[in-house]
């Protein structure tokens, strides 16, 4: 669907970016601009494909952002300050590349000639400790002032605004997903499924932080794939936002745990560990908007996504 197109990724070395780049590096080009604190590309079979170019910058560098853009015709910003361990240690620098890092690429955007696309990727946090099939009309909620774990929520809300203010006021073209819980092979980083795959392959503790009540719907990355190409391309999506998750992968983080130590063999031990911070209790989209506006539906369930992910990792540890 998406071809022939010059396209700038931000975060393209990411674990959604490169995935996103092993779906379209054959038929477009595509230049991955990424500071590499997270580095999943270098892993890539196609990370010397001669259809991608690599940029190592910051998205809080303007000039160099805005320099290495020109010519694109689609631009996907998945570039962020994310994981709750990360943005609890460094609620400041979260908020000034969500924020800045994302009004710098909006910014860029709206002086090219042209542009086809801006894809801009918020979260599911913005809908708060509780969403259950929320939607994307429904409200948002910030969370409580002064508790870190909530920053990385607002400097994406605050994204998501001037996404929609570029498109209403600039007529820029402007898209954006909220990715639900995605997990699979290349994951990198924080994540409680990567974890407890990794953990589970080793027959090691799978730690669970609280009680393990905590509810979450799961979103396979080639589903994630196919909902973040569909905003790249239907004409649709300009000026809307959509839910990208699967809402029938459902599970607490107990359950999954689990889940993951039968369907793997794994001799592995649940183990529960106190929790600091403030947590999302529950976290289920609707994806309606997104299968009626754009076809999208996840097709891979929570046990074949573990079976994928774990064939992987044990590749790879």
């Amino acid at each position: 669907m998406v071809k022939n197109k010059r396209i700038f990724i931000t975060g393209g070395a990411g674990f959604i970016g490169s995935a996103l780049i092993g779906r379209l590096i054959e038929d477009n080009r595509i230049t991955a601009y990424d500071n590499l604190s997270r580095n999943s590309l270098k892993d890539k079979p196609f990370k010397d494909h001669p259809n991608l170019t690599l940029i190592e910058d910051d998205v809080l560098n303007y000039e160099t952002l805005s320099k290495s853009m020109e010519g694109a015709d689609i631009i996907v910003h998945c570039a962020a300050i994310a994981g709750i361990d990360t943005v609890i240690k460094k609620p400041v620098n979260t908020l000034r590349v969500n924020m800045i890092g994302s009004a710098n690429i909006l910014e860029s955007a709206s002086r090219l000639n042209s542009c086809d696309r801006v894809v801009c990727f918020s979260t599911s946090e913005v809908f708060g400790q509780h969403s259950f099939l929320s939607s994307e009309t429904d409200n948002s909620v910030i969370g409580k002032v002064g508790e870190a774990r909530w920053t990385y929520a607002v400097g994406k809300l605050a994204e998501e605004h001037l996404a929609m203010a570029y498109y209403h006021e600039k007529w820029l073209p402007t898209c954006i997903v909220r990715p639900f819980n995605v997990y699979g092979p290349g994951q990198i980083g924080e994540g409680a499924l990567r974890t407890f795959i990794r953990m589970a392959i080793n027959n090691d503790p799978l730690e669970i932080h609280g009680d393990g009540t905590q509810i979450r719907a799961w979103c396979y990355i080639d589903d994630m794939i196919d909902g973040l190409v569909l905003a790249m391309c239907h004409p649709k999506a300009i000026g809307e936002s959509f839910n990208i998750g699967n809402q029938k992968a459902v599970t607490t983080i107990y359950g999954l745990a689990n889940t993951v130590v039968r369907v793997l063999g794994s001799k592995s031990k649940i183990v529960f560990a106190r929790k600091d911070y403030a947590d999302v209790e529950l976290r289920i989209p609707s994806v309606n908007k997104a299968k009626i506006l754009l076809g999208f539906e996840a097709k891979i369930d929570l046990e074949e996504g573990i079976i994928r992910t774990a064939e992987y990792y044990r590749g790879h540890i």
